[in-house]
């Protein structure tokens, strides 16, 4: 057969097991088994992926004297920003990146679907059908060349017949081995891949080590992470086991899970004497996905420790606190001293309810977005939204990342605020004018719909929400003395907040509509099963899965005459008490219970009976 899987044609026919996927630009040939993972709900991380990289392939080449040049784009001398000459004081990178190309190199084009002697090497660790690499050989221009692997030799011939399919045999390289070995395998300078793309089922934690070590100075990371019930708390030994972080269940779950991933990110890097630096951290859907930058220098690892937070939350009203693991602070001779902190940051009470803290992180305590490079991908989608099927959600979400407060950790929600004192939850805009109002600035967060964050303290945040309670009161004698609402609204609020709404409440994302989640593209969208080998379990038979579990655990409906049977087998209480005025009608026995036999047969004296039956 053309794969070269040696199957005869009755047992394994391409007409009928084979279908045609399209999207962006490229057209797969996908088994209708489920031998190979593929999920066309993760099209919004494929099309970001390709936006990503268009990008920092711009960057990287326009320090070359290369211009990139992407369908579409009307605007090919577009003005490219370096990122490390903005960032020259924060890391140290070993080549110069140049605003502006020399004069006799303007003539230096890079397109798509042509090799660049210059560009990028990519690496796609877990590939499975190959898409992502073959989009990224349509799609993103100044690439040298794209590994896609991946350890399933069934994948390895579905990537053979879709990359001849795509015609990109000349750029996209398919390749049959473990992803670890292969990344270990280019530990050497000259060998390090530019771009490497992780998207695995699950955790990535086993791959980091590796992946660290084989991205280039100053290369991108790009990792996926669809494990979220463990990110967001759900098993906080488990997260500790694969990320080095203990998880906590929180409001602000999705954002601390991208900080949880920076942080296992550079730990890894730490050991090599290497340092991340986060481009752009999203949470989307049911997964999270980052893309970091890896450089290398000792003294910048050093920092390292100042980066990382422990999170102290209440368990009670939900209140934070962060503990940096270590400090900086200045010597003499313009030097930077490195030290421990010193904490914690709370009592062992909390002081606004008086609950206990639990103990999460460490967590990665700096921005998690370089605001720069965000801004070049959002106009390069913007002003080619024809590029992507997604390219509105990208916008949405790149333009709620821009409004965000970069040096904010975590955020707070509406529902939690007012929940923890039981009262009606204040408008968006009427919460966010009272913090502009009393001087402290807020943002959205692209990771929740009602998040609220904030530079001000928590006290501040306390003293405006018992001003709204005194607009929409909570009846205090149902509280009890001891739970959280009943002791943070026993404390008269410092802070005398006005709920006026301001114009500048409303950020400029929200009042266009930019569209953020996705609507529902398919029935039983979400994570899809592992793939098998043999693809023993077809689609047909998932869908037949999924309405067979399907409310598993809920009883099925009873016979009417079956429950009133089972009825009739209890004592009517009020027939005991003499009250009962249903008679014969009463759904419940009123005939005397059964005296139970010992256990030699004979049944109880009357006394016995009298205790059990006063």
């Amino acid at each position: 057969m053309e794969n070269g899987t040696g199957l005869c044609a009755e047992e394994c026919p391409w007409e009928v097991q084979e279908t045609t996927i399209t999207e962006g630009a490229a057209k797969i040939a996908f088994p209708s088994t489920n031998e190979v993972f593929y999920n066309p709900v993760q099209e919004f991380n494929r099309d970001l992926t390709c936006a990503v990289i268009t990008e920092f392939a711009r960057m990287k080449l326009a320090a070359k004297g290369i211009q990139i040049k992407v369908p579409g784009e009307k605007d090919l001398q577009k003005v490219v920003v370096a990122l490390s000459e903005q960032k020259e004081e924060k890391v140290e990178l070993k080549e110069k990146e140049s605003e502006n190309p020399a004069p006799g190199d303007h003539s230096r084009t890079a397109v798509v679907g042509e090799i660049c002697e210059e560009g990028l090497q990519v690496l796609e660790g877990l590939a499975a059908s190959g898409l992502r690499s073959i989009r990224f050989a349509r799609e993103v221009p100044g690439l040298r060349s794209v590994v896609a692997n991946d350890a399933s030799a069934r994948a390895m011939d579905l990537m053979h017949r879709n990359v001849q399919l795509n015609d990109v045999a000349h750029l996209v390289q398919p390749s049959q081995a473990d992803a670890r070995m292969l990344m270990y395998q280019h530990q050497r300078v000259s060998e390090r891949f530019d771009v490497i793309d992780l998207d695995p089922y699950g955790s990535p934690a086993p791959f980091l080590d590796a992946a660290v070590q084989a991205v280039s100075e100053g290369g991108l990371l790009c990792v996926t992470c669809t494990d979220m019930a463990v990110l967001a708390g759900n098993s906080g030994e488990t997260c500790y086991s694969k990320y080095g972080a203990m998880a906590l269940k929180s409001r602000a779950c999705h954002e601390m899970a991208l900080r949880i991933i920076l942080h296992s990110l550079d730990l890894h890097a730490n050991c090599y004497q290497r340092f991340v630096v986060p481009l752009l951290s999203i949470s989307a859907d049911f997964y999270v996905r980052v893309f970091v930058r890896v450089f290398t220098g000792q003294a910048k690892v050093k920092a390292s420790a100042s980066k990382q937070a422990l999170v102290f939350q209440c368990v009670g009203c939900g209140t934070f606190h962060l503990q940096r693991l270590g400090k900086t602070s200045g010597a003499p001779g313009g030097r930077v001293k490195y030290s421990a902190a010193c904490g914690p940051p709370v009592t062992s009470e909390c002081e606004y309810c008086g609950q206990r803290h639990q103990l999460g992180g460490p967590v990665w305590a700096e921005a998690i977005h370089d605001l720069d490079f965000v801004s070049h991908v959002l106009d390069a989608v913007s002003t080619n939204p024809s590029r992507f099927h997604t390219s509105d959600r990208i916008r949405g979400v790149l333009s709620v990342i821009t409004e965000e407060l970069p040096d904010v950790p975590l955020y707070y929600t509406l529902d939690q605020l007012s929940g923890t004192i039981h009262c009606n939850t204040p408008s968006l805009l009427q919460l966010r004018s009272a913090l502009l109002h009393a001087g402290f600035r807020v943002s959205l967060s692209h990771a929740c719909k009602n998040a609220v964050k904030t530079d001000a303290p928590a006290s501040a945040l306390w003293d405006i929400m018992r001003c709204w309670e005194k607009e929409c009161p909570v009846k205090r004698e149902r509280l009890s003395e001891t739970s959280p609402a009943f002791r943070i609204l026993s404390v008269k609020p410092r802070l005398q907040a006005n709920f006026t709404v301001r114009e500048d409440a409303n950020p400029s994302s929200r009042q266009r509509g930019l569209k953020r989640f996705q609507a529902n593209p398919e029935a039983n969208w979400g994570p899809r099963p592992r793939a098998r080998p043999g693809g023993k379990v077809a689609s047909g038979t998932i869908e037949e899965r999924r309405k067979l579990l399907q409310n598993k655990r809920k009883e099925l409906a009873e016979d009417p005459a079956q429950r009133a049977a089972r009825l009739k087998t209890f004592t009517c209480k009020r027939f005991k008490e003499g009250t009962c005025q249903h008679g014969d009608q009463c759904c419940y026995s009123h005939s005397p219970p059964t005296p139970r036999a010992s256990a030699d047969g004979a049944l109880p004296d009357c006394q016995e009976i009298f205790s059990q039956n006063p």
